[in-house]
This record gives C-alpha cells, structure tokens and sequence, in this order.
C-alpha cells in the first residue's frame, strides 16, 4: 500500500547520539525531528530562512511510536497542517517512516500559535499565511488522528 506524501518532507539519519540503551532511537529524539520540520515548513510559508523571523510558539507536543528506528537507519520525516485552521492556532501533524520499508515508526503533533513576542501575547494569523496553511491543511483522521 503506498502512503501518499505530506507537505514538507526531510531525511534523517540516526546517528548515535540519539540511539538509547535499548538500541534503538530515543524516544526524545523526535521532538528534535519534529522541531526541525515545523522550521522547515514555517520559513517556507514566511519566505525567508531567518530562524529569528519566527513569530510562533508552541503549545501542545504529542508524540506516538508504533516502531523501533535503529542507528544508522533512515527517517523519512514529514510535516503538514491539519484542518481546521484555528484564528490564532493551528496543527501540524508529523509523521516518520523508515526509509528501507515504508513502516511508520512515529506520528506527532503540536500546536502552534502566533505569538508576538514584542508584546508577550498572542496574535492572530496574518491573512496571507491562513490561505497558504488552508491549502495545505489535511484530514487529521486521514493520519491517525
């Protein structure tokens, strides 16, 4: 069965820093993956690489594993919103597959909010950017949610 793609997408090798006593990747490891997706995805809709031009916090992480990821093994990490888009939060879902297999070894999610940090509050999502999170945004029931 093939999945279909989310969003944006990265590879991860295992290195093996993130192995644990088990053998197997930690656990904690992917809030780091996800983090790097969520920049990831968010530059590309702010248009820039400027990590300090961020203007979002999170409020909520989950994470749920179904698989084991071995050192040296490669993840195929994916990040997309999911619907409905809220007026100052939304979703991104995430989701890892080994490489070699296709066998999904974790799902993710975290809220976001746009925060102004000026102020030290939220803000609402800027209209041009709800359109691009919008048309992006999948079913979250469709990814196990």
């Amino acid at each position: 069965m093939s999945i279909p793609a989310m969003g944006t997408h990265r590879l991860f090798s295992v290195p093996y820093h993130d192995i644990d006593v088990l053998g197997h990747l930690n656990h904690a490891a992917y809030f780091v993956y996800m983090e790097t997706l969520r920049c990831d995805y968010y530059l590309r809709l702010l248009g820039s690489s400027d990590p300090k031009e961020l203007d979002i916090i999170l409020a909520e992480v989950t994470c749920r594993y179904f698989a084991p990821v071995f050192y040296g093994e490669e993840l195929l990490g994916e990040v997309a919103p999911a619907r409905p888009i809220g007026r100052t939060s939304f979703t991104l879902l995430y989701r890892f597959r080994r490489k070699q297999d296709g066998v999904v070894t974790a799902r993710g999610r975290t809220v976001i909010v746009c925060y102004d940090y000026a102020r030290a509050t939220k803000r609402e999502i800027p209209p041009d950017r709800r359109s691009r999170l919008e048309a992006d945004a999948i079913d979250p029931a469709a990814e196990g949610w």
